[in-house]
């Protein structure tokens, strides 16, 4: 679905630079720039690309985010991609053999995101080449090294999985200090589950009125009302889904109650349960 794309990429407080050396595949040049956009990243530099940017099989494969590479920047060479850059981090998949890590420092993607929440300069994110990744040199010209936290028995994954794996993570902090706050993201998931005093007691004496209707012995009863409590309280509901919870179990405790002939669904029928203390 590429028809919102009027609305503004979500805000952050650093700029984000992408920055890939030596690309050699067209489909992993288009499947980056899909991965970018999805996540709200849309600046993209290449350093001495082995294949046409503007490959078809890079179109294709970009499906929506193709203007990213139609205002993709070319690079001679590493230094030029930076030299606006107030910080620069290299990524690797390669591991330093033995106790002690004298070059490789690395920081997960998680952390990487955090630690650039509030910068509020350019910040170069780079990668290398499929099949060789960075080179010793250009790692050197880095500010510090990030790594995905891979299976150590296969780590090095696809360019285009890992660039994914970063945006993610950086997008997923911005979700989470932002939602609600800014339109460019979702917020179709509730990141805090809360339930006030009073619903919770409206909701657990539903369950008991409900049990009550059940036709069978006390015993079964008593069994399902706390079967029904545990399993609804151990999702730990939002206020909206008890909300709905409590009007299907006032019908069902209802219905119930006339097939049972017990005129208390007739005497007793309202649209609301009232929690104990306030009756």
């Amino acid at each position: 679905m590429g028809d919102r794309q009027s609305l503004p990429l979500p805000r952050s407080n650093y700029q984000l630079v992408i920055i890939l050396i030596g690309t050699s595949h067209p489909g992993n040049l288009g499947a980056i720039c899909r991965s970018m956009l999805n996540y709200g990243f849309d600046n993209l530099r290449l350093v001495s690309p082995k294949c046409e940017h503007l490959d078809v099989e890079a179109r294709n494969r970009a499906k929506h985010a193709g203007r990213i590479l139609q205002e993709a920047q070319v690079y001679d060479n590493l230094e030029q991609s930076i030299s606006d850059c107030s910080l620069v981090v290299g990524t690797s998949g390669k591991r330093e053999v033995g106790t002690k890590t004298t070059f490789r420092h690395f920081t997960y993607p998680w952390e990487f995101s955090q630690r650039i929440s509030d910068f509020t300069g350019r910040v170069a994110l780079i990668f290398g080449e499929e099949g060789k990744g960075m080179s010793t040199e250009d790692l050197d010209k880095c500010d510090f090294l990030a790594t995905l936290p891979t299976w150590e028995g296969y780590p090095i994954t696809n360019l285009s999985h890992a660039v994914n794996a970063f945006v993610y993570e950086l997008h997923k902090y911005r979700v989470i200090n932002n939602q609600g706050k800014d339109r460019s993201i979702p917020d179709i998931v509730p990141l805090e589950r809360s339930l006030n005093e009073n619903l919770r007691d409206i909701l657990v004496k539903g369950i008991e009125e409900l049990s009550e209707a059940l036709p069978g012995n006390p015993e079964r009863k008593v069994s399902f009302k706390n079967s029904m409590i545990r399993s609804v309280m151990l999702s730990m509901p939002t206020e909206d889904e008890a909300t709905r919870m409590i009007g299907g179990i006032l019908d069902a405790t209802t219905a119930l109650q006339y097939v049972d002939g017990n005129e208390e669904w007739q005497s007793r029928r309202r649209r609301k349960i009232e929690p104990d203390s306030e009756e």
